[in-house]
């Protein structure tokens, strides 16, 4: 079967993503800190928002692609486990942002699997 999407504009694609969320993690930082579980709030929120836009960096010029998969998806695995797991059976958002970055996880691990 022929690819419609190569998957490599695929990847950006994801990248692009994974950068702007690392952007709205360093621009509203303070507002974030807020559901950090663990002590250092507002540290954790710079030092991934930084971690994110390092994978989107790597995915897109395609260094390092394996090492930021994986890390990306450990982190998205920390998040799953420590903030949306404990809320979410609350409401319907919470949820879904459980069931998105499940999903986010697992094409960081697909990702990963591609690259070098």
């Amino acid at each position: 079967m022929k690819t419609i999407v190569p998957t490599r504009v695929a990847i950006i694609i994801y990248a692009i993503v994974i950068g702007i969320f690392g952007l709205t993690h360093l621009v509203h930082a303070k507002i974030m800190a807020a559901v950090v579980p663990i002590p250092g709030g507002i540290i954790w929120v710079y030092i991934t928002g930084i971690g994110l836009i390092l994978a989107a960096i790597a995915f897109i010029i395609n260094k390092a692609v394996k090492l930021a998969g994986y890390l990306l998806a450990l982190f998205l695995l920390i998040v799953i486990v420590l903030v949306h797991i404990p809320h979410a059976t609350e409401d319907l958002p919470s949820l879904t942002m459980l069931l998105k970055d499940v999903a986010l996880m697992a094409a960081a691990i697909m990702i990963a699997n591609t690259g070098k």
